[in-house]
């Protein structure tokens, strides 16, 4: 441990020790601390955990002598990927897009041949256009459709139907089926229906759409399900209502979800990681400085980000609630108190966090790339003529950051569980690069270790922490990382210049 990081480290401790005595009342109580309340630890920690992916990421690419302004999009670019990634959709059975319907023929043209799907007599469900409807088929007959200019554009179906009441000009329409039979949840049973004919078999977190002509609709999750006999019985982890009946229609709907988690994890990360490759080919192959590319890439990504998604928020919604979202909100339990009211656990992004710090530490210190990595910092030409290839080197420093930035993103999205990508990861970048300064990271390149940048980072969180809890106006957020990243920048190279000095004596002295 150097003394940049043993100097941090001690700010670190005496900034832990100052918010605990300015947050209790009076402030010889440190057991009224605010700041030591577990749900502002828990939150402590957590954000530690993030940001310091995003610093430990940022110090590789330093420690060689380069920049990366794009951590903020790439943890934007992340978040909006997994998101769509990990879209679900509910597929009701033989459903069809609606082409046009027309109230005064009382028919409704769709795309595709709907002769094997539906029969006369059968129930629609008509949604997604300007007004819900119920219908009932009383024909089919297949169509050749055109466009505009007369040119074919597939294979269509009229349906003659009852209970039209608007024309439409888009939409869907699915089969909806008839509630046989049904129980009300009790103590000891949960509600369940019957339903028949169902063309597929449901599986638990599928959902039902229940709809009614007066009392509306309900979707509800199903809980198990089986088949006999062409009747389904239908559990469902919430209950129907005492108002339900068998006058309510039904529509089944079959979760798909685009990619299974660890797919649309690795496809993020291996995303990330060709962008990281891209940034390294041109600092090293193009010969672009490194502020260029990233800013450049901060730029892009931003506009990939916003486009992917049409500008509109993307999130998870209860979709995984139970599995991967745990990851980024979740916590182990450690401690308990007032008959279970409040606990303290360790959130698990630290986990995450801590394993990444090891692996990079690891790497750092006791390999020879981390070697080649400190030697091509401090002077790169040197680093050439000494054998050590000084391109691929770069192209690992941009690898790894922009993989802990989408890491770092992934579960900053899973902790929030909306990302907007007009804002998402704004300025994150510069958490980062003060995390790194503060932790003994020379902008020059050559100097840097795992530990400075992870108690930067801290000393970070509990200044944005401080500014929360002593209820200091956030407009000064910034200005107070400008601060802190201006004295790192400052202190660095007046040590520096001190090294240089007593090096110098010490040469003239010998």
């Amino acid at each position: 441990m150097n003394a940049k990081s043993l100097g941090i480290f001690g700010l670190l401790v005496m900034l832990f020790v100052f918010m605990v005595l300015m947050t209790s009342d009076p402030w010889t109580d440190i057991f009224s601390s605010t700041f030591l309340q577990a749900n502002n630890l828990e939150n402590l920690l957590r954000r530690v955990s993030m940001y310091g992916l995003l610093g430990i990421g940022v110090a590789f690419v330093i420690i060689t002598g380069g920049i990366d302004l794009s951590v903020g999009s790439i943890v934007c670019l992340a978040g909006c990927l997994l998101g769509i990634f990990l879209q679900v959709d509910y597929q009701p059975a033989s459903v069809f897009d609606v082409r046009s319907a027309d109230q005064e023929k009382k028919s409704v043209v769709i795309y595709g041949n709907a002769e094997d799907k539906y029969e006369v007599g059968d129930k629609l469900r008509m949604y997604r256009g300007r007004q819900p409807a119920v219908l009932t088929v009383l024909g089919l007959e297949p169509v050749q459709l055109a466009d505009s200019d007369n040119q074919p554009v597939g294979v269509g179906t009229i349906l003659d139907v009852q209970g039209l009441s608007r024309d439409e000009d888009s939409g869907q329409v699915a089969k909806a089926f008839e509630v046989i039979d049904f129980g009300l949840a009790q103590t000891d049973q949960p509600a369940w229906v019957k339903l028949v004919d169902v063309p597929f078999e449901l599986t638990p977190r599928d959902r039902v759409s229940f709809f009614h002509p007066t009392l509306g609709l309900k979707d509800l999750v199903v809980s198990s399900a089986t088949q006999e006999g062409g009747i389904s019985r239908i559990e469902f982890v919430q209950s129907l209502g005492e108002r339900f009946s068998k006058e309510w229609m039904a529509m089944p709907t079959e979760r798909k979800q685009r990619m299974a988690i660890p797919l649309a994890i690795m496809s993020v990360l291996g995303i990330a990681g060709f962008l990281g490759l891209l940034h390294g080919l041109l600092v090293t192959r193009v010969h672009l400085q490194p502020f260029v590319v990233t800013l450049c890439g901060l730029l892009i990504y931003r506009g990939i980000s916003r486009w992917l998604v049409d500008d509109n928020p993307v999130g998870f919604g209860i979709e995984y609630k139970e599995t991967l979202s745990p990851l980024g909100s979740g916590k182990m339990s450690l401690l308990e108190w007032g008959d279970g009211a409040q606990t303290f656990g360790i959130p698990y992004p630290l986990f995450v966090f801590l394993c990444a710090a090891i692996v990079a530490a690891i790497f750092l210190n006791l390999t020879i790339w981390g070697r080649y990595l400190m030697a091509l910092g401090s002077n790169e030409e040197a680093a050439r003529y000494s054998g050590i290839r000084t391109g691929r080197v770069t192209i690992l420093a941009y690898v790894i950051c922009t993989v802990s930035a989408a890491t770092g993103g992934i579960l900053f999205a899973l902790d929030s569980g909306s990302i907007s990508p007009s804002s998402f990861g704004n300025f994150y970048e510069l958490y980062a690069i003060a995390a790194a300064v503060l932790g003994g990271c020379s902008l020059r390149g050559g100097e840097g270790s795992i530990f400075g940048v992870i108690a930067g980072t801290a000393v970070m969180m509990l200044l944005n922490n401080l500014i929360l809890l002593l209820k200091i106006p956030d407009r000064l957020e910034f200005t107070i990382i400008g601060l802190v990243i201006l004295i790192g920048v400052t202190l660095d190279e007046t040590v520096r210049r001190i090294a240089a000095r007593r090096r110098a004596m010490k040469s003239g002295q010998n």
